[in-house]
């Protein structure tokens, strides 16, 4: 464990965290406590951070794959599933969102907690930046996210979406349904300064 790294704790589970890697926070285990992922089932970890969704998903799913655009990032999921013993189910991969995987390979569930918060251009010169900042409106991540998921999703997949009420939910909603996926939210929970996180689910 890097010197800078810092320890976080979620139930018997224990991740952490690097220098220059997105600590979890109320988002991620809004998160965590709210999805489940059966046996036979293969999940993908979109912008899999410290690795802390990959790595709940793996103590039960058949498989994982975990993608993030920060190489730093990467590194630091692999050695937590190793930490938490799920370094067999996980495979990494460094790119941006979907680019670097194969349209012929469908997942059952596509978790994602994206960077969402509204900021200007500067904050994604950084990558912790990167993992919350989503340009003026705080979409420029989703939209693409959105746009390119059903892609990847088999026949009675489902992706589930983190967001706060800062980037527009309703436009979330509505852009699931013009990619044929029926949207609705499944969890939130109130933060300081009139913003709401929310878990969407969205299914085919």
């Amino acid at each position: 464990m890097p010197l800078s790294a810092k320890r976080v704790y979620f139930g018997d589970y224990v991740f952490n965290v690097w220098k220059n890697v997105y600590e979890p926070a109320e988002d991620s285990f809004l998160f965590a406590e709210n999805f489940n992922v059966q046996e036979v089932e293969t999940v993908l970890d979109m912008g899999t951070g410290c690795g802390i969704l990959g790595i709940l998903a793996a103590k039960k799913a058949k498989a994982v794959v975990a993608v993030d655009v920060n190489p730093y990032a990467v590194r630091c999921a692999r050695e937590n599933a190793k930490l938490n013993k799920v370094q067999n189910k996980i495979y990494y991969v460094q790119g941006d969102l979907f680019t670097p995987l194969s349209k012929s390979f469908k997942f059952d569930a596509i978790l994602f907690n994206a960077p969402y918060l509204p900021a200007d251009g500067d904050e994604t010169e950084s990558w912790i930046g990167r993992a919350w900042a989503g340009g003026a409106t705080g979409r420029q991540v989703i939209d693409r996210f959105i746009a390119k998921a059903p892609n990847h999703l088999k026949q009675t997949g489902r992706v589930l979406l983190m967001q706060s009420t800062l980037a527009n939910v309703d436009e979330t909603l509505h852009r699931f349904s013009d990619y044929g996926m029926r949207a609705r939210v499944v969890a939130e929970r109130a933060l300081p300064f009139f913003e709401t996180i929310k878990l969407i689910e969205a299914k085919i």
